[in-house]
């Protein structure tokens, strides 16, 4: 058999329709648009709404996103011929109505119809980005989602290392440092960002010059200054997610409350010796459950319970494990993808190498996160975590 003589009885097994009849279809509402085209003609446009599947991976990928094998689905290609083959393939998936449009793209653009400029990648962020781009939950359109991103870190140290690493390794647009500490020799032992000739340096500039030696289409932002009660809204501002890279209690209630106050999602993580734990936090938040981090510590332990790690000591190696579980939780937060750590708390154990996790539930007493309340303000957090 020939293509051509195979494109025929395609056309006797799949219903055709043309561009006026799509539009006719997607007017009413009900129907799936299906884009099967490869990432390079996203270029030209593309109709509104409609899922960009690809044919290599449309089988592996169409039942997430269209489950309803009942519902009306028309698929488009460039021309109308990759379109054919691909409603062959989903009739025999069991879609029971599909309809290929004839003419594709082209013949939707020059009929005058309305499509959309899409964004896509250039050809280097494809061939950095290659192993995002097989992935189903990520593809172009989930990379050019992390390149759109803004992530806001606090703390340029043991935590802040590898997450700051990584998120710019796997393409965030836009991450803001925020640190008032310079660069110490015995930083290094943990501290992976930053490098034995950065000592003396503050840590925000050394780090932003690692991550642009990493990936040069990383904008850095630099905020060079101790997080308070004056400058944590101005700062926040702008940014999508907040990741809690911080060693001290003052600092992580105040970006607790401030998350809470502004409505972003806070990645919160902390180290101690030879243990750790990750979490995250999105209060208030329609649609979710969550408690914050006074939940889960509704007062700071005494000074002399939690000693700092210049004060306790912490193996090296332990805050990438837990920086490394920050920046995972980060990225599933921009594409949406997965079970962030909503409501659940995830402790590690180095010495045994063991994970346990920990339901949390919001305090229905807690001022903060208690969406019928109004926000109780900031405070003064040093003498709070003093005092306590």
């Amino acid at each position: 058999m020939t293509v051509q003589n195979y494109l025929e009885t395609l056309r006797q097994e799949i219903e055709e329709v043309s561009v006026q009849q799509a539009a006719d279809i997607l007017s009413k509402g009900s129907a799936a648009l299906i884009d099967v085209r490869e990432l390079d003609e996203y270029s030209s446009g593309i109709i509104a709404n409609a899922l960009r599947l690809g044919r290599g991976f449309l089988e592996l990928r169409i039942e997430k996103q269209v489950p309803d094998k009942g519902q009306t689905v028309l698929v488009y290609c460039a021309g109308g011929t990759r379109s054919l083959m691909a409603a062959k393939s989903l009739k025999d998936l069991g879609y029971q109505n599909v309809k290929s449009i004839a003419g594709g793209f082209n013949g939707w653009k020059t009929s005058g119809f309305p499509f959309e400029q899409v964004k896509t990648l250039s050809i280097a962020e494809k061939e950095r980005y290659s192993r995002h781009l097989l992935l189903p939950e990520i593809g172009e359109e989930g990379q050019l989602r992390l390149k759109e991103s803004k992530v806001l870190l606090v703390g340029a140290g043991g935590l802040g290392s590898p997450i700051a690493l990584y998120l710019a390794a796997a393409g965030v647009g836009t991450i803001g440092l925020v640190d008032d500490d310079r660069v110490d020799r015995s930083n290094l032992q943990r501290q992976i960002i930053h490098q034995d000739r950065s000592v003396g340096e503050a840590k925000t500039t050394s780090a932003k010059s690692a991550i642009q030696n990493l990936n040069p289409e990383t904008s850095v932002n630099e905020y060079q200054l101790r997080l308070s009660s004056n400058n944590v809204e101005e700062i926040f501002s702008g940014y999508d997610i907040i990741v809690d890279g911080s060693d001290n209690f003052a600092t992580r209630y105040l970006i607790n409350d401030a998350c809470i106050k502004l409505g972003l999602p806070q990645v919160h993580g902390s180290i101690f010796r030879f243990e750790g734990q990750v979490s995250v936090f999105r209060p208030r938040q329609e649609g979710v459950e969550s408690p914050c981090y006074r939940c889960l510590f509704p007062e700071p332990p005494p000074p002399e319970q939690a000693p700092s790690c210049a004060e306790a000591g912490v193996i090296g190696a332990l805050p990438g494990v837990i920086g490394l579980l920050q920046a995972l939780e980060a990225l599933k937060l921009i594409l949406e993808i997965g079970q962030p750590l909503v409501g659940r708390l995830l402790l590690f154990n180095g010495l045994d190498t063991q994970f346990r996790e920990l339901r949390l539930h919001r305090d229905p007493d807690c001022r903060y996160c208690d969406p019928h309340k109004e926000f109780p303000g900031y405070m003064d957090y040093q003498e709070f975590c003093r005092t306590q």
